[in-house]
């Protein structure tokens, strides 16, 4: 299902993925939501979508995503709020050398609702996250969504002041990462863009 307005600027989904209480990761999607509307300005439209709110339990459609038959309401509002959206910056920490278990669930519930658009990734961890961004990848790709180049990765020691690692700390990531987020930014929009006119051919 593909409800975005062909007509009005492209609609850029910011996801914030991970549902742990405590987390870090709305900061940081706080901070790309910020730079994405400020440099994206007259050029797409920039929305936070939290997987917090979306209350998707275990995926528990009968039928794999691929059918688009779902049942259940929390699917079909899933798949209408994710239908509605051009591209989208996943914001990921890496949890156990991969994604959280949230991000993969939230993009398994669904299928065409991905399907020729774009997608950026803005990681973080010990190692930057790097592991999350790659395993997304190759999850994506299996949605037919065209992941970007350009990634960022922040460091949870150098890009938060955190003097107790049991606590969320504060987000404050290095100057150098603005160039990379912007550039990815520029990616996700022009794919966005260009993919565009592929799902308009493939509905007409």
């Amino acid at each position: 299902m593909d409800t975005a307005p062909h007509t009005e600027l492209p609609r850029i989904a910011v996801i914030t993925g991970s549902t742990r209480p405590g987390r870090r990761t709305d900061q940081v999607a706080a901070w790309v939501h910020r730079r994405a509307s400020d440099h994206l300005h007259g050029r797409a439209e920039v929305v936070t979508v939290d997987l917090a709110d979306q209350d998707l339990p275990l995926l528990d459609e009968p039928l794999p995503a691929a059918f688009g038959e779902y049942r259940h309401p929390h699917t079909r509002r899933w798949a209408e709020l994710v239908g509605a959206f051009d591209g989208f910056v996943f914001v990921v920490p890496e949890y156990n050398h991969s994604m959280p278990a949230a991000v993969k669930n939230a993009i398994d519930y669904l299928y065409a609702e991905w399907n020729d658009k774009a997608a950026g990734f803005v990681s973080f961890g010990i190692h930057g996250g790097v592991r999350a961004a790659e395993h997304l990848r190759l999850v994506l790709a299996e949605t037919k969504t065209a992941c970007v180049r350009t990634t960022v990765a922040l460091n949870l020691f150098a890009d938060f002041d955190v003097p107790d690692i049991r606590q969320r700390g504060t987000f404050a990531p290095a100057e150098h990462h603005e160039p990379a987020l912007l550039r990815m930014l520029d990616e996700v929009v022009e794919w966005s863009t260009a993919l565009r006119t592929i799902r308009a051919g493939r509905a007409s």
